[in-house]
């Protein structure tokens, strides 16, 4: 079984496990050929790369399922770290040391059971050599047969090089993963902004108020799915009304994420970079660069302030520099001492009347504009329990949410269930909406810019597994100049894009803002 098992969920199903694996035939004629202390060797060998392959296989299933995409052998390893962070969040520290144990028990158990029943085999090869010899001649004659013609059970090939093919895919996506490394860093090296002065970088929103806030896993999904659309849509036009009653407006596009299912600092990093950061090599190349981010660009004009709010950040963030922030809120900064919504330390309204009061709110003795950079993480899975809104003069220390955190569903009855993580999931998307539309219309002035966007679809199990890896963007504003800069794009109005609005890449962002508002390229090559 483990020589014709897939990579994909989707693909499992018993015509998939009634193949002939060409790895068995050569395998056994290897195995005839051989004397007794070499054949044992490579029988535990080969056993042992089986289990490796097997391995690797269910990673790709976890992936595919999660995160959209293949495990990457070079540059995921450490991204196992930060599931279990998750499922601690998720499911509570004694489930996760278990669960985290019984993996390791199982995947030690693959390979000492493979290696052992590879050379069990190997030794009753050799003991019957004549029927076995026979025996690995049919079966070849068979494969060959089946494959010339192209036979299949159920659409599915019955000849199988399924762990070769499994194999050379690991290989060359190592290769693939260095050669890009390479490649990236030339690319990243190429500014088209990177030499121009801070006087001449947005000299349009000069006097304004600038916020960049990302939604956590705000996908196209939300938008267009038939459960989580509904409520969400319905949600996002009475947000907008409720801002044009407030005097403000919005234009809303689609941008293509660079991730998918997770790795949100990936999108994060991709929109403020202008550059393709799509695995964890590029984002290291790039907070270790001098490539300038749109938040940066602010920092360096000398007209702004400017600060991040991360209530999902919980250790050291060395990224502050890259960003070129002032300051850095984190999330034992914000002096929250309610209950964490699982993965989320803190209710995404909490987090904003924190901005407010820390940053927004107050008076600035140098004068200087602000730029702020918020990440909110209430929408994040598994969208158990949901927040919900209360009055913000209620709000304290957080200790008001308790009853809500409470009274909300527990994450492992909605991990469990597809529909009810569907339906969660526009709700966390509904509050955090909601969160942030009223704080504009309590808290925002003529002069705040209001600029959010999606980091990602949600994982596929959620978005489907055919989904798109696009997210919605809106710019709000009260003043009309701030919006007629942009009329050209052909965005909607509104909070909610159209299906057919432009669809841009998440790295074509940077460059595109900075143009329209009156930045000046001075490319720097290196």
């Amino acid at each position: 079984m483990a020589m014709v098992m897939p990579n994909t969920v989707v693909d499992l199903g018993p015509a998939r496990f009634a193949r002939i694996p060409a790895e068995a035939v050569v395998g056994a004629a290897v195995m005839l050929a051989l004397p007794r202390r070499p054949r044992t060797v490579l029988a535990a060998v080969a056993g042992a790369v089986l289990a490796a392959t097997t391995v690797l296989n269910l990673l790709d299933m976890g992936f595919r399922q999660y995160l959209g995409r293949d495990f990457n052998p070079v540059l995921d390893w450490s991204l196992l770290g930060d599931a279990q962070s998750y499922l601690e969040d998720s499911l509570g520290r004694t489930a996760t040391l278990a669960a985290t144990a019984g993996v390791i028990v199982v995947v030690l158990l693959l390979f000492v059971l493979l290696a052992l029943s590879t050379v069990r085999l190997s030794n009753l090869l050799a003991r019957h050599t004549g029927p076995a010899s026979r025996g690995t001649l049919i079966a070849g004659v068979v494969w060959i047969t089946c494959s010339s013609l192209g036979l299949e059970i159920s659409g599915v090939p019955i000849a199988s090089h399924r762990t070769t093919t499994a194999l050379q895919d690991q290989v060359q996506r190592v290769t693939d993963t260095l050669r890009d490394e390479a490649e990236f860093r030339k690319v990243a090296r190429v500014d088209a902004f990177g030499n121009t002065p801070g006087s001449q970088l947005v000299p349009d929103l000069r006097g304004k108020d600038v916020i960049f806030t990302f939604v956590e896993s705000y996908g196209r999904s939300a938008i267009e799915d038939p459960i989580e659309a509904p409520g969400v849509d319905r949600l996002l036009d009475e947000r907008t009304k409720a801002l044009a009653q407030a005097g403000y407006h919005a234009k809303s596009g689609w941008l293509t994420s660079a991730t998918y299912g997770g790795g949100s600092w990936l999108g994060h990093s991709t929109t403020m970079s202008g550059l393709w950061v799509s695995n964890q090599q590029r984002y290291r190349t790039v907070m270790a660069s001098d490539h300038l981010s749109l938040t940066e660009a602010f920092k360096k004009t000398g007209a702004w302030d400017t600060v991040g709010v991360m209530p999902g950040v919980q250790k050291a963030w060395p990224e502050q520099k890259y960003y070129g922030l002032d300051k850095v809120y984190n999330a034992f900064q914000l002096g929250y001492r309610g209950p964490k919504f699982s993965w989320s330390t803190m209710p995404d309204q909490y987090a904003l009347e924190q901005f407010q009061r820390r940053v927004h709110g107050r008076k600035r003795a140098d004068g200087k504009d602000l730029m702020s950079f918020v990440i909110l993480t209430s929408s994040h899975q598994p969208w158990a329990p949901v927040p919900k809104m209360i009055r913000w003069d209620r709000l304290g220390d957080g200790s008001a949410f308790k009853s809500i955190e409470a009274a909300g569903d527990r994450p492992a009855d909605v991990i469990a269930d597809t529909s009810r993580s569907r339906q969660e999931y526009g709700r966390s998307v509904e509050y955090s909406v909601t969160a942030l539309t009223e704080w504009l219309t309590r808290y925002g002035t003529d002069d705040t810019v209001l600029v959010f966007l999606g980091d990602h679809q949600p994982i596929a199990r959620v978005s489907g597994n055919h989904a798109s890896r696009d997210v919605p963007i809106s710019i709000v504003a009260r003043d009309p100049k701030v919006l007629d800069r942009i009329a050209g794009w052909g965005w909607t109005d509104g909070l909610r894009p159209a299906h057919d609005a432009p669809v841009w890449r998440m790295s074509a962002f940077r460059d595109r803002f900075l143009t329209a508002y009156g930045s000046t390229p001075h490319p720097k090559k290196r």
